[in-house]
């Protein structure tokens, strides 16, 4: 019975596991993606004014944006389906109460699909900015040409326009030179979660197989904790003695 209960506790942690690895690496090529589009968004904007072909990058940039969310969605379903089971194990009756190992696995588990949900949603909140303003700025640019293939009436205000829509532009550049630095800074920090997340597992693992070792650590922060509080009596009780005799 209690080697049936470990071996579905060891694969549900097999699966979480899994799930985990295969999150991390869309999340990544989920953010890759959201930079491209603001890369090729910024492109766009600079293209001659002329040119009134529609492009299809942005199309299959959003298809494969709304493609790739779907299957993130489904992953973290799933990621929290295992956690619950994971939850249920822990609570059944079977387990033993005491068993904290299990507990701070969970919690280990509960601590990555928060931040890795965290991360799918900041990403897509910024697709969703990039690609509603440059909606807005194409419907400007197309205003823009309409009102400068009119009869020409109103030049001053044409020109107002022109030098408006420019300011504009030079704005949203820089806001997506600033969106490409804080992207390329989040993927390097996932990537160096990605190596604390493994160290941490690893020294997990190995308390977990040596409980002796987990043991003696505990022993010892005891006693740094024991001797800590020794000194600090023995430093209040001298203060005390000293102000008596120096108000004496």
């Amino acid at each position: 019975m209690a080697a049936g209960t470990s071996n579905y506790w060891e694969d549900l942690r097999k699966q979480a596991r899994q799930l985990e690895n295969e999150l991390d690496l869309k999340l990544v090529s989920f953010s890759k993606l959201c930079t491209s589009y603001s890369h090729s968004s910024a492109r766009d904007g600079r293209r001659d004014s002329s040119d009134t072909t529609p492009l299809l990058n942005g199309s299959s940039q959003d298809r494969m944006f709304e493609t790739m969310a779907i299957e993130i969605e489904q992953l973290l379903a799933r990621l929290t389906g295992v956690n619950d089971k994971m939850a249920e194990y822990t609570n059944s009756a079977g387990v033993p109460s005491l068993n904290a190992a299990l507990m701070h696995t969970l919690q280990r588990h509960r601590d990555i699909l928060q931040d890795y949900t965290h991360e799918y949603h900041k990403t897509k909140a910024n697709f969703m900015a990039i690609r509603e303003r440059e909606n807005l700025m194409g419907s400007v640019r197309k205003d823009i040409e309409s009102y400068k293939s009119g009869s020409g009436v109103n030049n001053r205000r044409t020109e107002l326009f022109l030098k408006e829509h420019d300011h504009l532009r030079n704005s949203d550049r820089l806001i997506e030179e600033t969106i490409s630095i804080a992207m390329a800074t989040k993927e390097n920090m996932t990537s160096q979660r990605g190596m604390l997340k493994s160290i941490q597992s690893k020294m997990n693992t190995l308390a977990n197989r040596f409980p002796a070792v987990n043991s003696l650590i505990q022993r010892i922060n005891l006693r740094k904790r024991r001797d800590s509080l020794i000194l600090g009596g023995v430093i209040g009780i001298c203060t005390i003695l000293l102000l008596l005799y120096a108000f004496h």
